[in-house]
């Protein structure tokens, strides 16, 4: 936990009420989101029991499976998913824009989907909940003794594809309402106590009257705010295995129907109290501001959305069961990429953030007292325009001499910090700016140098550094085993086992 999150969180401890820890919102929320409630069988990792899912609050799809241990019906449960998401994968396709790979004659033109559909679970659960769906459904075989409909394994690669999104920080197409909120707000409980979506949306949203600690108290009975899936109450479960027992062993097929019908009330009973809080929790966030970088993080994932659906267009071989060396380590570079961009992309948008990396010594803030716009240093054939300013702080900076770092408001300009010196009671830093002040031997443009007076931020945090850089997977040298091969499904892994 951050400085600035247990400082929230002891002010939330005293007032009952959850405190924000951000000033915007750090990830993309779409105008019309799918929701998506699931709920297992107790005892089964991925046995679907019910889900309800949809784009509008009004208009909730409620999917069950009145036995889920009857393969039909577990398989029907995935095509009457697939029948909510793939329509809206396919339609956002249609709706595209242009877009530029490269630069000068090299630059490729390609395009993205404008409005890919974002999926929005309750929790983390839920997340890994839909990779394991993912999994058991992608390499189904659509002939043969055990044919499943082909939308069930197009409803899995594309649900693996948003599970792995998922693993990315920043990434937006698939979010756990759970770790959104608290990434805004901090809570007087704990952290496991934050993984209860009631409880949590009770300090944050409490009822009028109220507060979000009493609140909390009052949403752990699980009476009213049943558990947010996929587990399910263990009371509600004594209830589920009698309805389906008496299901099983009824004779008459009417019977059968009403116990059906009975089971489907009781599912929904489980899920709508969650399906509210999933749109109270949307609303909340909607409240906040959105960051200025997160459209350009959502832009990387339209482009990664729509480039994996030409790739299943051209080729359409599922992800393989178990990832490959060199993909795993490719993947694991690309995952530390993201979270380097992703804290420092949090930072410049937000200086609640940024407060946070002052207080560990990662950014300073002052007042510019003095600058020399004509300042030079030695070049090769000639001196380099190197201008410098004066940082005032009342702290000494924890960054040493030599340290690369930027200002959030001059994101483009390079700079390094070149003295630290103790002044009539405060502290003066030189900072050189290495670039982003024009061209030629001429003055710098207005704005492009800090002016005397203004008050600035500078940090390590560079959005545009890389952590990993990796050769091409078809350079793999033989040390590595070489260039893999492509991923070919076999028989055997259509006759996985779904448990």
């Amino acid at each position: 936990m951050s400085t600035i999150a247990t400082v929230a969180t002891l002010i939330a401890t005293r007032t009952g009420r959850a405190e924000p820890i951000a000033t915007v919102r750090h990830h993309h929320l779409a105008d019309r989101p799918l929701v998506l409630v699931p709920l297992t069988l107790a005892g089964e990792a991925c046995a679907p029991l019910a889900a309800v899912v949809g784009t509008d609050p009004d208009t909730p799809i409620l999917l069950t499976v009145r036995q889920p241990r009857d393969r039909a019906e577990r398989f029907a449960f995935a095509e009457g998913l697939a029948a909510r998401l793939l329509p809206l994968i396919d339609t956002s396709l249609d709706d595209t824009e242009t877009y530029r790979v490269g630069r000068g004659k090299d630059a490729d033109e390609r395009t993205r989907a404008l409005a890919p559909p974002q999926l929005l679970v309750p929790n983390g659960e839920g997340i890994a909940y839909i990779r394991r769906l993912g999994r058991l459904t992608r390499l189904r075989a659509v002939d043969g003794p055990f044919a499943v409909d082909p939308a069930v394994p197009a409803l899995g690669k594309w649900l693996t594809f948003f599970a792995d999104r998922a693993e990315f920080p920043g990434s937006s197409s698939l979010l756990a309402m759970t770790r959104l909120l608290t990434a805004h707000w901090t809570t007087g409980q704990s952290s496991s106590e934050d993984s209860h979506l009631a409880s949590l949306v009770a300090w944050i949203d409490p009822p009028d009257g109220t507060t979000g600690a009493d609140a909390a108290r009052a949403a752990e009975d699980p009476g009213r705010w049943p558990p947010a899936g996929p587990a399910t109450d263990p009371g509600f479960d004594e209830t589920l295995h009698e309805l389906m027992s008496r299901r099983d062993e009824a004779a008459d097929d009417r019977v059968r129907e009403a116990l059906g019908r009975r089971i489907d009330a009781e599912l929904r009973t489980q899920l709508m109290p969650t399906w509210r809080l999933m749109w109270q929790g949307i609303r909340l966030l909607r409240e906040l501001p959105e960051g200025a970088r997160v459209a350009e993080r959502w832009a990387y994932d339209r482009r990664i959305l729509s480039d994996y659906a030409a790739y299943l267009a051209e080729d359409g071989r599922p992800q393989a069961r178990r990832d490959q060396a060199v993909g795993a380590a490719r993947k694991l570079a690309r995952m530390e990429d993201a979270l380097t961009r992703y804290e420092a992309e949090r930072a410049y948008d937000d200086p609640l953030v940024m407060a946070d990396h002052e207080l560990t010594g990662r950014a300073f803030t002052g007042r510019i007292v003095a600058r020399d716009l004509d300042r030079t240093i030695p070049g090769a054939r000639k001196g380099l325009r190197r201008p410098t300013v004066v940082l005032r702080t009342d702290e000494r900076p924890r960054l040493p001499v030599g340290t690369a770092v930027k200002s959030p408001v001059r994101a483009g300009q390079k700079a390094e910090i070149l003295d630290v010196a103790e002044r009539d009671g405060g502290y003066e830093t030189v900072i050189q700016l290495n670039g982003g002040f024009g061209a030629g031997q001429g003055p710098p443009p207005p704005g492009t140098v800090p002016d005397e007076g203004e008050e600035l931020t500078y940090t390590s945090l560079d959005p545009s550094t890389l952590v990993s850089r990796l050769p091409a997977e078809e350079d793999t040298p033989w040390t590595h085993g070489g260039p893999p091969q492509p991923y070919e499904p076999t028989p055997e892994d259509a006759e996985e086992i779904w448990e």
